[in-house]
């Protein structure tokens, strides 16, 4: 009786959502929803530190404690508010109403109930407006997303972040010394070119101040595999690079280990037979590495997921390791010059570190990436099966980045550049420092006394912090000397702002000493220099403007920079295969800054009026901006049209019911955002009019977005119609869906185009 009592009475408690849940799968609805309220902290809201994010420099203790379920201490917050409950009715009413229309919609409704499993699907259960701040704040910090078995504190509420401080005089570098069977303590030549021809390289000040003020001179060359690349430098002034035909593993300067181990670790990417005298280099790799090697900062805005991204990712990996490896043998041969002095011996002649020990910092967007980048360090670490090396903390960091291949719905089908990009563990809030030294390595290492930093944008930005935050720290990135930011157009997709906010905090002088001995610190360092020497590996899918302000703007490598720069012939367009014309319409803006409302004024008054009439049923606009497409919201309550509309952040309900109420036409207008269609990838039936309010980030997108189409029952219709909003600001990804040529004669006239473009064209 007392069970029975306890179970009405927790019954009771829940919400009439949960119960519908409950009735439906037996069980408690789980809390897998992270994406969205992470999406949802990083577009909307103003970013609040809690006292509760731990960097990894303060961590010092693991206490393994039973952890509070993070569902349930959300349904708490939840519970608290009377909205919510009026709110989860709503949801309710919609569900149940969506629910009735599911055999209307194609066989992708089935699919939806159970693509959240694999973390993309309930993205949705965030409000679209002002509502939930706190709770999602005070939610994404308790969750810290490092793992479901980080300790916390029950009693509080507070989950600290793991961090190793067990292996600390390990993997300390003033206290170590070079290993004599490593045969790098007496050959200076295993890590002086290029490594320390760059890092000893002393500029002076008049060269800084040159580098401050004149404008860079840049020049073109054409390589056999990477296309146009255009070198620009301040110092160095018309110089050519010339891709080498043939490059030999000793010829690099590897790091000892390197030259034998990643001939092993590439060769899944190079044909199946291979002569032993044969570039273990793919073409890409090759040509990209020259450019790493020689220190230049790089620009490759080509990196695709499905055919180079993982051939990419191991070139960087073993240029990133081989700094590291040779910076800290540097280091272990001089500590034993030291140990081993006499006594009066002048010191500078051991500057060998940075003000803080990272040197390497990685930008990725999920833990899958993370993870894939560990097991590259590991596999070029381990000569042979013989000589494995010691890895700390291996099993928790499976466990935290790894991805179990059950969650995700067999019945998902989704594009396949969707799929390489979403593989694995797509947790977006993570950070972990790692520590190399000799034959081990050491994962979850305090930042401060870690080499390598692999983080997210929202992961590295919770450590930074803001302005006026009490707990904030970037000393740890004062001494960077490799950035490498790989797949940096998905962060357009995530908040743009955490980038910038990076490059503003690193390479400043640190608040603190940190325990740094500065008898050992290179002039650069103290001189405030850092920023000149540090290099930027930049890896995009695609070419634009906020991408290349960064590299423009926040690199200031003396040795220059390389960026490719090849321009699409055809463009995307050519794939689209249903029969439409495409009305491109160009509209005036003085300059970039008014482009935002140029483009309202614009459509409002020119292009909207012409689908007022109810003929022009079935319009889809696309909008790229999220602001847009609030503004254009906005707009049309306010002018009472008919219409419906998806975000990132409609509940599911809501986009099942927008969806049902525009093909059955109930609808006239349907407002849908870039980001919805990049994160879910839905098949919106029945449209008839597309409007592009702007040239979508990815060209690919434009062709996606037309071939839906082809999706309506009816068949091709003659009236169907395609009008795209475009300025002379958008040359580059009008290029990328129209091909250079046609770009060119476009941003020259004045008119606006129209173009019959098929798949055979």
């Amino acid at each position: 009786m007392g069970k029975r009592r306890s179970g009405r009475e927790l019954l009771r408690s829940l919400s009439k959502k949960q119960k519908k849940h409950l009735r439906e799968f037996g069980e408690e609805h789980p809390f897998y929803d992270k994406l969205c309220l992470l999406l949802l902290l990083h577009s909307c809201f103003p970013f609040q530190s809690e006292n509760s994010d731990k960097s990894s420099a303060e961590s010092d203790s693991e206490a393994e404690v039973e952890q509070v379920s993070v569902y349930h201490k959300l349904l708490a917050t939840l519970k608290t508010s009377p909205e919510s409950e009026s709110e989860e009715e709503e949801d309710e009413s919609e569900s149940e109403a969506a629910g009735e229309s599911e055999a209307e919609m194609d066989t992708e409704g089935s699919q939806e109930t159970g693509e959240a499993d694999g973390g993309e699907e309930d993205k949705n259960d965030t409000p679209e407006e002002e509502e939930g701040t706190d709770t999602a704040e005070q939610m994404l910090s308790q969750e810290q997303a490092d793992g479901a078995d980080a300790p916390c504190d029950p009693r509080h509420g507070v989950i600290e972040e793991f961090t190793d401080v067990k292996h600390e005089s390990e993997f300390s570098l003033e206290t170590n010394f070079m290993e004599e069977e490593s045969g790098d303590c007496s050959a200076d030549k295993r890590y002086s070119n290029p490594f320390k021809q760059h890092m000893d390289k002393e500029l002076k000040e008049k060269e800084i101040e040159k580098m401050a003020t004149l404008p860079k001179t840049s020049s073109q060359s054409q390589w056999p595999r990477l296309g146009q690349l255009t070198f620009s430098s301040t110092l160095e002034k018309h110089k050519i690079l010339k891709a080498d035909k043939e490059v030999d593993v000793k010829q690099l300067y590897l790091h000892k280990p390197l030259e034998s181990t990643w001939p092993k670790v590439n060769k899944h990417f190079l044909p199946s037979v291979t002569k032993p005298s044969e570039s273990p280099f793919t073409p890409l790799q090759r040509e990209l590495f020259c450019i790493m090697n020689t220190y230049r900062d790089l620009f490759y805005p080509e990196r695709n997921a499905l055919t180079n991204g993982e051939e990419i990712q191991h070139a960087y990996c073993l240029h990133a390791l081989n700094h590291v490896l040779k910076a800290n043998a540097q280091v272990l041969s001089n500590n034993a010059k030291r140990r081993d002095r006499k006594p009066g011996t002048d010191t500078d002649d051991y500057r060998d570190q940075g003000l803080t020990r990272p040197k390497v910092l990685m930008i990725v967007p999920f833990r899958e990436s993370a993870l894939r980048i560990v097991h590259i360090f590991i596999n070029l670490l381990e000569v042979n099966d013989k000589k494995k090396i010691d890895v700390s903390n291996k099993k928790r960091f499976k466990g935290e980045f790894g991805s179990d291949p059950e969650e995700k719905p067999p019945n998902l089908k989704r594009p396949e550049d969707y799929e390489a990009v979403f593989a694995g563990n797509i947790d977006d809030h993570f950070r972990i420092g790692v520590a190399i030294l000799q034959k081990s390595m050491r994962l979850y290492a305090p930042f401060y006394s870690s080499d390598i930093i692999i983080a997210s944008p929202l992961g590295i930005r919770t450590v930074i912090g803001a302005e006026g935050e009490k707990k904030r720290d970037f000393d740890f990135l004062s001494s960077i000397e490799i950035l490498i930011i790989d797949q940096a157009d998905i962060y357009l997709m995530q908040n743009w702002e955490h980038v910038l906010h990076l490059m503003k905090h690193i390479n400043l002088l640190p608040l603190d000493s940190h325990g740094v001995d500065f008898s050992r610190v290179r002039m650069l360092n103290l001189n405030n220099w850092s920023k000149y020497y540090r290099q930027t590996l930049l890896f995009s899918a695609l070419q634009d403007p906020q991408i290349n302000s960064v590299f423009n703007k926040h690199c200031f490598n003396y040795v220059g920079q390389v960026a490719i720069r090849n321009m699409p012939l055809s463009g995307s367009i050519s794939h689209v295969v249903v029969q439409l014309p495409h009305v491109f319409r160009r509209l005036e803006a003085e300059s970039i800054a008014s482009v935002i409302d140029a483009r309202f004024q614009f459509f409002i008054t020119n292009v909207l009026p012409e689908y007022r009439d109810a003929i022009m049923s079935h319009t889809l606009i696309y909008v790229p901006s999220y602001f847009d497409y609030v503004r254009l919201r906005n707009y049309f309550k306010k002018e009472d049209l008919n219409f419906t509309h998806i975000c990132e952040y409609t509940k599911k309900a809501g986009v099942c019911r927008a969806r049902r109420f525009f093909l059955k036409g109930e609808k006239q207008f349907l407002l849908f955002t870039e980001r919805f269609h990049f994160y879910k990838r839905y098949t919106i039936k029945g449209i008839k009019n597309l409007i592009f309010y702007g040239l979508p980030t990815y060209s690919h997108f434009y062709s996606e977005i037309c071939n839906m189409m082809k999706a309506t029952d009816n068949g091709v219709d003659a009236t169907w119609t395609c009008t795209v909003l475009y300025s002379k600001y958008d040359a580059q990804k009008l290029a990328a869906v129209v091909g250079i040529d046609r770009t060119a004669q476009m941003l020259q006239s004045k008119k606006n185009v129209h173009l019959f473009v098929t798949g055979e064209n």
